[in-house]
């Protein structure tokens, strides 16, 4: 009995939690669709039968009335999203690399202690960072500026790419290091030839991390851009007014986590075929 009750109970437990995980997405789906008579008669979900649809939302989004253009916005988070995490992942590499082969010792810190030292940087509310990133900036001139942005950024994702590097780098043996180096690679070739061809999963895997966090910032966009600089979180939340058009709301925001499903669709595409395995831990 209790064979055949366990199948049931999983499968109902993973289908009410998809459907806790879907109802936003499908809520902001249907609602993109609808405009401001169908939104305020009620709920609705199923168009032709309930409501009928329209692209009003989505016009909206791309500079129809009464919305906002959602372009620039959406280009200005792709540039800083994608330079501050390749720029985190050369770094975090190198840096994972040479916590994950060599030893280092300064009194009483060792490498374990380095690296609760990125991660450290993570559990900072962004509000104490918030202050010193925004007096940097401004002495370099950088504020409202996609450079300074980027190099905040960098700040927030180089954590994660060396947390998640130098458990990827553990796992490689050290053997291929030495056979490298046998066959004359200095340290840096052994590491470009050798080590990063097989690390491409865990690389991968560094990236999507670094490219979600990057893409959902809002917090330091919105206290370190001001007119020149908006990304996508920050425009988005401005069509949250005291009367929010809940139809181009909604459409924005599923503009907005469309790359990142996307993103994530490639990641578990690769996942399922083995290309990545070992690459979470």
């Amino acid at each position: 009995m209790r064979s055949r009750l366990y199948p049931v109970f999983k499968y109902t437990v993973i289908a009410l939690w998809a459907c806790f995980v879907a109802g936003p997405f499908f809520w902001a789906m249907t609602t993109s669709f609808k405009n401001a008579n169908a939104v305020q008669g009620g709920p609705t979900y199923i168009p032709w039968a309930q409501y009928e649809p329209t692209l009003t939302g989505w016009r909206n989004i791309f500079g129809g009335a009464g919305g906002v253009d959602v372009i620039d916005p959406f280009i200005n988070s792709a540039i800083v999203t994608i330079a501050a995490s390749a720029i985190s992942l050369a770094l975090g590499s190198l840096a994972a690399y040479a916590l994950s082969r060599y030893r280092f010792k300064l009194g009483f810190i060792k490498n374990s202690d380095i690296v609760f030292f990125f991660v450290s940087q993570r559990i900072m509310p962004p509000v104490v960072l918030v202050i010193p990133f925004f007096y940097l900036l401004q002495w370099g001139g950088l504020l409202d500026t996609i450079p300074g942005l980027v190099i905040v950024t960098v700040a927030l994702l180089l954590p994660i790419a060396v947390w998640v590097m130098v458990d990827f780098f553990n796992g490689i043996p050290r053997e291929i290091d030495e056979m490298a180096m046998l066959d004359g690679c200095p340290p840096f070739q052994t590491f470009v030839r050798a080590i990063l061809p097989n690390s491409l999963p865990g690389l991968t895997v560094a990236a999507m991390f670094c490219a979600v966090f990057g893409w959902n910032d809002f917090f330091f966009a919105f206290r370190l851009t001001f007119t020149e600089v908006q990304t996508l979180p920050q425009a988005v939340v401005a069509l949250n007014s005291s009367i929010p058009p809940w139809w181009t709301l909604s459409a924005a925001a599923l503009f907005g986590v469309a790359p990142l499903i996307l993103l994530a669709l490639w990641v578990e595409r690769l996942l399922s075929k083995g290309n990545l395995s070992g690459a979470v831990r």
